[in-house]
């Protein structure tokens, strides 16, 4: 029969890891059962020594389940946005995203698309111009009017006389074919006065009449 040796210890195991000591365990202890030959082969006059783990080593590892569970259990959570209270008034022409994302019925998505076209137009001035943007049909647009007012004052003017062509094309109510009847026009008579001289040409309606005048500025 095959007996390990057993070389004296330190009583501490902790101690015994920090000095490096080596700790060999004897056939006679009955922690020898416990030891697999497999894991720690031997040979006749040799010692079955544990190996010593580093401190990182030690470390419990986390397993496969526990990560999963730990990156699924809790998920994201995003502040609600509280509502303005109803008999809340906003001007429209003011209001930023944030703001407008308060009205009941406004999310990201139709505040952004309400600052653009505003942005586009030069500002708003009459609340049923939102239906003119994506997505605000009738319903909505029922839905929402009650909560704006419109200052026309913060209107930013198109400069008839001065802006060239492809800057007049930009805005939502001049097309390309306007835009260039205007410069042409104003090359013609040098100075464009009011209305009045657009209406000379084909290209503009009564219709782009109502729509235009608060947006131009003849000076």
């Amino acid at each position: 029969m095959l007996f390990l040796t057993k070389t004296p210890v330190s009583t501490n195991p902790t101690s015994a890891l920090q000095t490096g000591q080596q700790i060999t365990i004897s056939s006679t202890d009955s922690q020898a059962d416990a030891i697999s030959s497999e894991a720690f082969p031997v040979s006749d006059g040799q010692s079955a020594s544990l190996p010593v783990l580093s401190g990182q080593q030690a470390k419990a590892r986390e397993t496969t389940y526990e990560r999963v569970n730990r990156l699924t259990s809790s998920q994201p959570s995003y502040p609600r946005t509280e509502k303005f209270e109803a008999g809340t008034i906003v001007e429209l022409n003011n209001a930023d995203t944030t703001t407008l994302k308060k009205i009941p019925g406004i999310g990201s998505a139709f505040a952004n698309r309400i600052v653009n076209f505003r942005a586009s137009l030069g500002g708003f001035y009459h609340v049923q111009q939102l239906t003119e943007v994506y997505g605000i049909d009738e319903e909505r647009y029922l839905a929402l009017k009650s909560w704006f007012s419109v200052d026309t004052f913060f209107i930013r003017k198109l400069s008839i006389n001065s802006l060239p062509q492809d800057s007049l094309s930009r805005h939502p109510y001049i097309n390309y074919r306007q835009a260039r009847a205007i410069v042409q026009l104003r090359i013609q008579k040098k100075q464009l006065s009011g209305w009045e001289n657009l209406t000379l040409l084909d290209e503009f309606t009564e219709q782009d009449k109502s729509r235009l005048l608060p947006y131009l500025s003849f000076e």
